[in-house]
């Protein structure tokens, strides 16, 4: 998630009344509107969340904490198929698609729920020198404090999930706000928490602009930061935050693969095109750069191509859509460049490389573009995969790793002493091997490395580092 996502007045922010207009992004058609919180209100919210966590007294125990996370999950499932929907309508995720992330969500809170067992200390051994002698110690993680959560379209319900259900499970007061192109299932999910019998203090849907956003995330109030988008957006609100807040970032990269020769083809393509095509591209981790021997990339390509070209384009509500639209007609407008650029510069269109409307734009296989083109070095965020022919696994793994971003990678052999020594030397926090880079399940740790992040995301990681750990060190009297 390389380039910004972070918006206050989506395409659509009426001037009446403070709203902003939702819209079907394959239609453009309006299909709600959602009430932006100025920021006097926004300041009274962060006023609660403080004084929840000032007041001690106030914090819920355990048990209820597990019992609303409980009920969430149950009202989630009674709606899966509206969840399903919405998450289509307005983000433009094929239904297949959201009907998964669905499933997902209802998981996270579950392990939300789960993961609030595991919030405990230890026991700290004070004798191990006569200085520490006649004492014992033992630690215990506390919620760090009010949390403000910023998000991105992409995901719209689970990213909410990741972010929100961890700090309703670490007993932390939470303001989220969504992006502003997908706003209705982040309202939907925290209108749940409340149905489930979280107080309203503890969980408050924010849509403001960016300028309100910034001073809600750098306000002194705010204990943790969690934000998912673009990485200048993200990295610059890090340097404005005030002393003593913590947070996460988690940002987008260029995910590289790797082939071997001996790669199994009837396995790779079809996860490759999962990788690539899923959201149309826009996923942080999605497949985007191929590293293949270079008697082998041309095919490698050519199969990719057979298969994005018969891939459904169209409106992502539709049961067989299976590309649905780009969250933007901007969007479609850059990719469209971004591919011109490469073709310019002597890239082999092998499938697509066109723009099939206002709001979508073909799947697309690119071989060879320029190591300096814009495809070959930011984010695409979009239908497009890109083929590169080398001579040596040598080379391959120094140009995946010759970029400021790193997220997850991926390995595709059957030798073992390949997979090993590729995953060792590629710069990424996860690799895949035999699979493509976008797998995740929501229990792993899930983070970028250099510009592509800070902190580590995943129910549990997250969980732990919206606590913090306070020791008791007792000095025993003489028995």
């Amino acid at each position: 998630m390389l380039r910004s996502r972070f918006s206050g007045k989506s395409r659509g922010a009426s001037g009446g009344g403070g709203k902003v207009d939702v819209v079907n992004p394959y239609s453009l058609k309006k299909i709600g509107e959602v009430a932006m919180n100025p920021w006097d209100v926004v300041d009274g919210y962060l006023d609660q969340a403080q004084a929840l966590h000032r007041n001690r007294n106030a914090w819920l125990p355990a048990h209820k904490r597990i019992d609303i996370l409980a009920r969430a999950a149950g009202i989630m499932e009674d709606n899966a198929d509206a969840l399903a929907h919405q998450i289509a309508n307005e983000g433009g995720k094929p239904l297949q698609d959201a009907i998964v992330e669905v499933t997902r969500a209802i998981d996270g809170i579950g392990l939300c729920a789960h993961g609030i067992a595991e919030i405990k200390g230890e026991e700290i051994p004070m004798d191990l020198t006569a200085a520490g002698a006649g004492r014992i110690a033992f630690s215990q993680r506390e919620p760090i404090g009010p949390v403000v959560a910023l998000s991105a379209f992409n995901h719209p319900l689970n990213l909410i999930v990741h972010q929100v259900g961890p700090a309703v499970a670490a007993g932390c007061p939470v303001l989220v706000k969504p992006s502003a192109d997908t706003p209705l299932s982040c309202q939907t999910l925290v209108n749940i928490f409340h149905q489930a019998g979280l107080p309203e203090e503890w969980c408050r849907f924010v849509l403001n602009d960016r300028v309100g956003a910034e001073q809600m995330a750098t306000d002194p109030r705010t204990h943790f930061f969690s934000f998912i988008g673009s990485a200048k957006v993200g990295w610059m609100l890090r340097s404005k935050l005030a002393p003593g807040t913590r947070c996460a970032l988690e940002h987008g990269g260029l995910a590289p693969v790797i082939v071997a020769e001996d790669a199994d083809f009837s396995e790779m393509i079809p996860s490759l095109l999962k990788g690539g095509m899923y959201h149309s591209g826009q996923v942080c981790v999605s497949v985007q750069r191929v590293y293949a021997p270079r008697k082998m990339a041309p095919a490698i390509a050519e199969q990719l191509a057979h298969g994005a070209a018969r891939l459904v384009v169209g409106d992502a509500v539709s049961a067989k859509t299976e590309c649905g639209p780009l969250i933007r007609p901007r969007e479609v407008d850059r990719v469209e460049e971004w591919v011109n650029e490469a073709k310019a510069g002597g890239a082999k269109v092998v499938t697509g490389g066109e723009r099939l409307g206002e709001t979508t734009y073909a799947p697309t296989i690119l071989l060879d573009p320029p190591a300096d083109a814009r495809v070959s070095t930011l984010e695409i965020f979009g239908p497009v995969i890109c083929i590169y022919s080398v001579d040596s696994l040598d080379e391959a793994i120094a140009k995946s790793n010759d970029l400021p971003f790193a997220f997850q990678a991926a390995v595709f052999t059957k030798n073992l002493d390949i997979a090993m020594d590729a995953s060792r030397r590629l710069d990424a926090t996860a690799v895949m091997i035999n699979d493509h880079t976008a797998f995740r399940v929501d229990w792993m740790p899930f983070a970028g490395r250099k510009q592509s992040g800070h902190g580590v995301g995943g129910i549990g990681h997250t969980m732990h580092e919206m606590t913090q750990d306070k020791m008791r060190v007792i000095k025993l009297g003489k028995v």
